[in-house]
């Protein structure tokens, strides 16, 4: 196969699946994940599972290999990606210069899910920064990511594998529903841990600035740099271009409206009933037995006092309610301390209307 030109789309008839799934790290990495560390070498676009989500990448230097991954996924183009890499050596040859806050939370937190936004130099494609002066970078902790992005050889850019707006993949299945016939190819190694994207630091200022809530914490931020150097996130206005993902665009909902509701249920879920609607429900186990007879279907988020778990889950049991086709699905919210900020910022982006 010729290396792929600019402009040129690729069509797929079916979309290859190479199973991985009962390899661990330990042993040499086997034949498919060597297939498809080539197939990203000759320009074409692979999901593969990390410790978040599955991404969806390709060689984060090339123009025609990162324009199939916004046109697999229907993603704005003014919608910076992430350049994941295998070694945390290879960040150096994609950055002008690395910022001493940036290297403490590397040394705390890599590999792992952290993406570090740093200036960058002109090794990775425009379309992956979005013409920005700065470059996300990460180094995931899932094996099968590492060994991938090792045997490509490249930087790999890597965005979710989702269609654009749609919540992010967990599962290699959720990978094939909403892009098969899209991209080259899918490795399959298990389901996610975190289940929510990597939080996203910008280290270009004075202080770090947490633009999206993730994996890692604010409160495990501010115990390596200190709470008096780390920033709230300033928000984006509409006519700028984001600086990472997440930051503009309506993410992770189901194609049903999802409203979030503060407090009790009862009042919104009869309401919508008198209209005529029918009614999903996505609460606490701890709420399932008093909730569940005032809905068509019920989604049980985990127990209330394991957010984590909640988190984990959450993209999953957003697809669940997709499934279920009700006309409204109506969402608990939860304290935004911990992951509980993340999994908040999720189903915020995921009620939005914009």
């Amino acid at each position: 196969m010729e290396r792929m030109k600019r402009g040129e789309k690729m069509n797929y008839k079916q979309t290859r699946m190479w199973d991985v799934d009962n390899w661990d790290g330990k042993e040499p990495s086997p034949p498919e994940i060597e297939e498809a560390g080539l197939c990203i070498s000759r320009g074409e676009a692979v999901a593969f599972p990390t410790e978040t989500v599955y991404g969806l990448g390709a060689d984060a230097r090339s123009d025609a290999a990162v324009e199939q991954i916004f046109a697999a996924k229907g993603r704005p183009g003014d919608n910076p990606l992430i350049v994941h890499i295998g070694e945390r050596s290879q960040w150096q040859h994609l950055t002008s210069s690395v910022p001493d806050m940036a290297e403490q939370l590397a040394d705390a937190f890599w590999p792992g899910p952290l993406t570090l936004i740093v200036p960058k130099n002109n090794a990775v494609s425009e379309k992956v920064t979005a013409g920005l002066s700065t470059v996300a970078v990460r180094m995931p902790e899932h094996p099968v990511a590492r060994a991938l992005i090792n045997k490509a050889g490249v930087p790999v850019a890597a965005p979710s594998a989702n269609r654009s707006g749609r919540p992010s993949p967990t599962k290699a299945e959720h990978v094939t529903y909403d892009l098969d016939g899209k991209i080259a190819g899918i490795v399959k190694g298990g389901g996610a841990g975190y289940g929510l994207e990597s939080t996203v630091v910008d280290c270009t200022g004075e202080k770090a600035v947490v633009l999206r809530p993730g994996g890692i914490t604010r409160e495990q931020l501010t115990r390596v740099l200190g709470e008096e150097n780390v920033a709230e996130s300033a928000g984006l206005p509409q006519e700028e271009a984001p600086k990472a993902p997440g930051m503009k665009y309506r993410h992770y909902a189901p194609s049903s409206p999802l409203v979030l509701v503060e407090g009790s249920m009862h009042e919104a879920v009869k309401e919508a009933q008198r209209e005529g609607k029918t009614v999903g429900i996505m609460a606490v186990d701890e709420h399932h037995a008093d909730l569940q007879k005032y809905a068509d279907v019920f989604i049980a988020l985990g127990s209330k006092d394991e957010l984590s778990d909640i988190a984990a889950r959450l993209y999953d049991n957003l697809r669940l309610a997709d499934q279920s086709r009700v006309d409204v699905i109506f969402c608990e919210t939860f304290p935004k301390k911990g992951i509980g900020e993340a999994v908040m910022n999720r189903l915020e982006k995921a009620a939005s209307a914009s």
